[in-house]
């Protein structure tokens, strides 16, 4: 049996789940702008009937495969945990959706699109009201930029936008499991020849931007990938935050230093069989040399052992989580493979992350008590922890709620 003829793998996502609304919601009536919105397009959804857009709300979306689904992205935002759009609108806001036509492309190319939509909303907006901005995971990210960028290269007020949020966001970076991020390349390539594509959104450069450390596949190692540097590099440029907007963030994470009680690390997360027997995944440990997975394909036969060097215990660290092995053990089981899942969830978002206060790259600062660090060392004027470790840019009433507070 050779590779084009095995049973194709997939989808496997482990992005933002921003369009894996949990139960169908109707979405309302909207006002499309798509024709003048270079590399995305967005959705309005007026407060009043009179489709007057007099207080507009800009909400980006996040990071995953291919093009924004702003269907999905509205069931997500309320119909989850807490109707965060619907208590927008009511309090007299028009949401605007900002979607990508490619989700996985460079953080400063999807900064166009921001860019063009906040001029849209300037353009068409009717009063003074100033513009709230911000995003979920990447989406706020990308917002956080395009403010700074046209607060640099253009009039220092070209936004018009009095505050920014975050939901989520890796200001810090993001982290996947080294393991599960080698493990993509080995998925059979398409009948077009092309990589699988968790392959291609693993290798993408939104991926290279926002993951704290990076799997490359051509060498084989693990670091710092170089849009990474050059982003961090750009946002240097621009003094790394707006300055005019107040700006507002919170976590998914804790912020008591707590992460997920039942990863234990250097523990098996899961155990793969028939196509790739013997493949197993283990929590990320501290030290030198860590085997955090073994790897093999049969078809063509490859055999690979991931290790990592001093990686602080990022599976288990306070943060937004994601499904990363159940996602990857339920792919693998429709495809007609076995799996033994010990730990469905891992740490995408280090809370020290999303509230851009520490690095994450040691372990103390990893699982610091955000609560008790000086808020001055954060970009943003105000943010706030979960007080329960939940679902990366899950939208609960305790986030949503503190937000709408100071909107």
């Amino acid at each position: 049996m050779s590779e084009k003829t095995e049973p194709q793998i997939g989808p496997i996502r482990i992005g933002d789940p921003l369009d894996a609304p949990s139960q169908p919601i109707d979405v309302p009536d909207h006002e499309v702008w798509d024709a003048d919105i270079d590399k995305g397009f967005a959705w309005v959804f007026h407060a009043g009937d009179d489709r007057r857009l007099t207080r507009p709300v800009i909400i980006a979306d996040g990071f995953n495969h291919g093009k924004s689904d702003l269907a999905k992205l509205y069931q997500f935002l309320d119909g989850e945990d807490h109707p965060f759009l619907t208590a927008l609108r009511r309090s007299g806001r028009d949401v605007i959706l900002l979607g990508f036509d490619n989700r996985t492309a460079s953080i400063l190319e999807n900064s166009k699109a921001a860019e063009a939509t906040i001029r849209k909303a300037i353009q068409l907006r009717e009063g003074s009201e100033r513009l709230i901005v911000g995003g979920f995971s990447m989406g706020g990210l990308i917002t956080r930029y395009t403010l700074a960028r046209m607060e640099t290269d253009f009039h220092e007020d070209e936004h018009q936008t009095g505050v920014y949020f975050s939901f989520d966001t890796p200001h810090r970076g993001a982290t996947i499991p080294a393991g599960v991020q080698a493990f993509a390349h080995l998925l059979p390539h398409g009948l077009d020849l092309k990589p699988h594509p968790f392959a291609q959104q693993m290798n993408s450069p939104a991926a290279r931007q926002m993951l704290w450390q990076h799997y490359d596949k051509t060498t084989q190692k693990i670091g710092v990938a170089p849009e990474r540097t050059a982003l961090l590099n750009e946002l240097d440029r621009v003094g790394q935050w707006p300055r005019i907007p107040r700006k507002l963030a919170v976590a998914n994470g804790r912020g008591d230093g707590i992460g997920l009680p039942d990863v234990e690390p250097g523990e098996v997360t899961l155990r793969l069989d028939v196509r790739y027997p013997g493949t197993t995944f283990y929590a990320q440990a501290q030290g030198d040399d860590v085997t955090v997975a073994y790897l093999y394909r049969k078809f063509p036969e490859t055999e690979r052992t991931i290790t990592t060097s001093d990686f602080p215990e990022l599976d288990g660290a306070p943060g937004g989580t994601l499904a990363t092995y159940e996602i990857l053990a339920k792919s693998m089981i429709e495809a007609g493979g076995e799996a033994d899942l010990r730990q469905p969830h891992v740490c995408f978002v280090p809370s020290v992350s999303a509230v851009d206060i520490s690095d994450f790259a040691r372990q103390g600062d990893l699982y610091a008590r955000v609560d008790g660090l000086d808020p001055s060392q954060s970009g943003v004027d105000e943010f706030h922890c979960s007080s329960t470790t939940t679902p990366h840019t899950l939208p609960t009433e305790e986030l949503c709620t503190w937000l709408l507070e100071r909107f």
